[in-house]
Parts: C-alpha cells; structure tokens; sequence
C-alpha cells in the first residue's frame, strides 16, 4: 500500500510538473552587448514580465552585437524570438536597402512591432587629457567606434558628414573595453549609442575626466536625427547640458509569435512601466507619444492590447 501511495504521489507530482511547463511561455529577448544600457533595459523587462504574469512569461536575455544583427537574426528564429532594432532598420531590411542590400529575405516582412523603448542617443566621449571640445578638435585623435552596431556606423557616418573622414584613427578594440582603453591612454575617445544615462559613459566619467561633444544645430541638421539634449549634471564632472542626436528604437517580434502571447507581452510592459520607471530613468521618458516613431505594422496581438487601451493606432500600425 505505501509503494502505490508513493508512486501515485510521484505520478501526481510527475503530472504537475508537466501542467506547470505547459503554462509557462519562453522568450528570447535580444539586445545588445551585455555592457550597455540596452542590454540592462532587457533584463528589466525580463523581471517585470515575470512579476506582471506570475510567472508565466519567461524572458530570457540574449547579448548581441548590434541593432543591425537582431533584424539579421529575425530570419532564422522561431516565435520566441522578440529584439529591439530602430524602427528604420526595418524599413531598411524589408525594402533590401543599405546595410540590408542584397540580404532580402520575405521573413523581414513577417516582422511586427510590440513596443516602444527608450531611444538610441548618441554620445562622442572624449577624455580631458585628449583636448577635444568639439569636432573639429577630432582630427588626429584616436577613436573607437566598436563594430557591426548601430553607434558604429552612426558614428562612421557623422565623421563623414562633418569631414572628418580619414582624419580620425579608428582603434581595432570591441567596445566593451572602451572605458578600460580610454584609461590606460590607448584612445583618445568612445563613441556609444546607448539611451542615457548610459552605463557606459557613467563608468568613464566616474573613472576619469571626460567630455561628452555637442552638436550645433548645423551638425543636428546634417545627421537628419532628431535633437535630444542630456541634461547637465547626468554624469559625473558634467556642468552643461550636452546636446546630441536620438534615433527611436521599438521591441519587435514577427507574426511567427502567437497572438496571446503578443498581447501578454504588450500588456504587462506598459502595466509594469511606471515600476520600471522608479528604478531606472530612461524608462519615465516612454509614453503613448513614443507610438508615433512605430512607422511599421504592430503585431495583431498587440493591437489588441492598444485598442482595448485605448490608443490611438495609425493605419499603417494597424
């Protein structure tokens, strides 16, 4: 008798288990390298979706080299597979342009939209000893740009905007040794593409004296970005505002992903935001305005959640 109590308990538990796999849902949530801010917002939202649905989602982060990879990757994955990229990037790769020419593929048009996150802003740190205080101070120096992500080829494009090409020595280092190298003296300056404040640069400007450029309105213009201005007092030694350039970044999946899942994921991002917000900053600057930068389709999943929300959806997300 207690050998059959014993294996139906094991039978029940065995059961349970499996009920409790069943009803549990797993994502890849890819971002970016694992030292920026990107990267630390993935996390963020991976414990808010495990709070807001008791666990029932489970995001699991993924480093990755770059915007520009995420959409590559969007091929090959399955309907786990959710990755922050600027909505443009999208754009690009379903029309088979720029970086994305001759790499078209019909899965980039199954990309869809779930929601906005704080947008790339690009920051030029210099350090002190350089002398740098503006572009022009560039020429001769040494600069990491990092490699395969979108604040490298920004970065690359403003140096050719503003005539700096071939003047400027680029250092062969990731970006993720970009503090350590702009310490010991191996680099003059960074570039980064982070949402501020930027992990990144609140190490630097901890560990040294630096200075993070500004762009004058002429320079705005010429990178047809949007102006963002980081307010003085961000980072450490900084005593005025820094003014710079921001590109809207958005979480994507594509229509492999099902439709409750979608309207899950959408739903408790926005109900956990405001928490996410008291934690961490950059997330208080995320609202129903930031929608108008999804230029693309939403998936049906999420516009479910929007429309019972109450948001206003453009025919093109819709």
């Amino acid at each position: 008798m207690s050998n059959k109590l014993t294996r139906l308990g094991l039978t029940l538990a065995l059961a349970l288990g499996v009920t409790q796999a069943q009803a549990e849902t797993r994502i890849t949530y890819k971002s970016a390298k694992s030292t920026s801010s990107y990267y630390q917002m993935g996390v963020q939202i991976a414990e808010a979706v495990k709070a807001g649905s008791d666990g029932g989602i489970i995001v699991t982060v993924e480093e990755s080299q770059g915007s520009v990879q995420n959409v590559m990757e969007a091929r090959v994955r399955g309907g786990d597979y959710v990755f922050t990229t600027p909505p443009v990037l999208v754009a690009l790769a379903q029309g088979g342009k720029a970086m994305f020419e001759g790499k078209g593929d019909p899965k980039f048009d199954e990309i869809r939209a779930l929601f906005p996150i704080p947008s790339l802003t690009m920051h030029f740190v210099m350090s002190a000893k350089s002398g740098v205080t503006d572009f022009a101070d560039l020429e001769g120096k040494t600069l990491l740009l990092g490699k395969g992500s979108f604040g490298a080829n920004e970065g690359a494009k403003y140096l050719k905007l503003f005539g700096l090409d071939g003047k400027v020595d680029l250092a062969e280092v990731e970006l993720s040794n970009a503090v350590a190298a702009l310490k010991n003296g191996q680099i003059d300056g960074f570039v980064t593409a982070g949402s501020w404040p930027a992990p990144n640069v609140i190490e630097a400007a901890a560990s040294s004296d630096v200075q993070v450029l500004s762009l004058n309105d002429d320079q705005i213009a010429q990178t047809k970005r949007a102006k963002l201005v980081i307010p003085a007092g961000t980072y450490a030694g900084q005593e005025e505002d820094i003014v710079t350039t921001s590109l809207p970044v958005a979480a994507f999946t594509t229509t492999a992903m099902d439709d409750d899942t979608a309207y899950a994921l959408t739903k408790t991002f926005w109900d956990e935001k405001a928490a996410m917000g008291a934690d961490a900053p950059w997330w208080n600057g995320v609202d129903e305005a930031l929608m108008a930068n999804i230029t693309g389709k939403l998936h049906p999943g999420a516009v479910r959640y929007y429309t019972e929300a109450g948001f206003d959806l453009t025919d093109a997300q819709k």
